[in-house]
């Protein structure tokens, strides 16, 4: 936090943050009361952050929760319509707050997205989830896609997209999976689910010596089905179109649902569904 931000949180203005956000009002509407009352737009979305973040997590302890971590973060201050990510300029489509979800336009390019989709086609196989019972992956009835996974940085195309979504989300490149790549035929979907390894499970502690917790998620669409096969977010009644090129980012500071995280893939209702998933871990995966 900046010292003109620390400056500008009296008791006061903590209070009535406090009261707008017990009353149910979004920090959209708070910002707008803020910005209507005389404040500069930076300064008080970074002074609305901070209060909160901080009222977020004094009712995390209440509740016992599991302690935040640091989370990926586009630089949205100030409400930019474009970013540069590493080598290509991406429009920002939506951005909404709780839960953190942010759509982009034209992360890949078509003929990206069809290399790979070529390079993945020879290696797709059912896919797995990782069972945290034991740490090891298994193939569960909630996902009917076929899928496979990319070495970090395996081909140029691999390495180009990896380099575009940490400029873009100012998160280390180290600090990612492979891609996953997925193919959805007519019916195919995945069952609303969350993408942190839950930390009652007895396998979470082999799963984690790798990279740590999750703490984000990348969908990137490699094409447009004819009909259905959205992302949808159950929690806030939010379903993202699959649009080719475009890529669909969340996340989640903490193994809980109270991030609001619940995501699924809906049913390919017509043609067919390909995406490309990357997983961000709090720390560097190997």
């Amino acid at each position: 936090m900046s010292a003109a931000a620390s400056h500008h949180i009296t008791p006061a203005v903590r209070e009535w943050i406090a009261e707008q956000a017990r009353a149910g009002h979004s920090p959209q509407v708070l910002l707008e009361s803020m910005k209507a009352s005389g404040w500069e737009e930076d300064a008080a979305i970074e002074v609305l952050e901070t209060v909160l973040r901080d009222i977020v997590e004094a009712h995390a302890r209440q509740q016992a929760l599991p302690s935040a971590n640091r989370v990926p973060e586009p630089a949205l201050n100030g409400a930019p319509a474009t970013l540069w990510a590493h080598d290509r300029e991406v429009r920002v489509v939506m951005a909404l707050r709780d839960p953190r979800v942010v759509v982009f336009a034209g992360l890949l390019s078509d003929d990206e997205c069809d290399e790979i989709v070529s390079l993945a086609g020879a290696r797709l196989a059912r896919s797995h989830t990782v069972d945290t019972t034991t740490g090891a992956s298994e193939v569960n009835e909630a996902r009917t896609s076929d899928g496979m996974f990319f070495t970090r940085g395996e081909h140029a195309v691999c390495a180009r997209f990896e380099a575009r979504i940490a400029a873009l989300l100012n998160w280390p490149v180290e600090n990612g999976e492979g891609l996953q790549v997925l193919h959805y035929r007519p019916g195919a979907e995945y069952k609303p689910h969350y993408d942190y390894f839950d930390p009652e499970q007895p396998g979470t502690p082999t799963v984690l010596k790798r990279g740590g917790q999750r703490v984000a998620t990348v969908v990137t669409y490699l094409n447009t089905p004819l009909r259905g096969g959205g992302t949808t977010f159950p929690d806030v009644g939010l379903e993202i179109r699959p649009l080719k090129g475009h890529a669909v980012f969340f996340s989640y500071d903490r193994p809980h649902p109270s991030t609001r995280s619940l995501h699924g893939g809906a049913p390919v209702l017509e043609g067919e569904k390909w995406v490309a998933t990357k997983w961000l871990r709090v720390g560097r995966f190997d």
